[in-house]
């Protein structure tokens, strides 16, 4: 999937300063997915997407119109996979700061 604008403007920011610690991309983000699937609850426009990690885990995004008479399903989907998109960078920087640290043992 293609950067959008905002990406795309901090990465070639982050490239013209010269910032190149170990962090995450845009592109780490995207090969971590490996499966995407949709679902519209029936007579609503509640567009949940729910992808799938390379480790098998999921993680889920949502959207809804208010309205439904502005309800489109393609939209509602590009949505739904932004918002689950978006989750993954806590999680994997999450895991690049364990790296990072040291601390690449779980806890339990």
């Amino acid at each position: 999937m293609p950067l959008n604008a905002s990406e795309a403007s901090i990465e070639a920011e982050l490239v013209t300063k010269g910032l190149n610690a170990p962090r995450l991309t845009p592109a780490l983000i995207d090969a971590q997915i490996v499966a995407e699937a949709y679902h519209v609850f029936p007579g609503t426009t509640m567009t949940v997407c729910a992808l799938t990690l390379r480790n098998g885990f999921v993680v889920i995004g949502e959207s809804a119109a208010a309205s439904p008479e502005n309800f489109d399903e393609a939209i509602g989907k590009r949505i739904a996979r932004d918002n689950a998109r978006n989750k993954i960078w806590a999680l994997e920087g999450y895991g690049l700061r364990n790296v990072l640290s040291g601390r690449v043992t779980p806890a339990f």
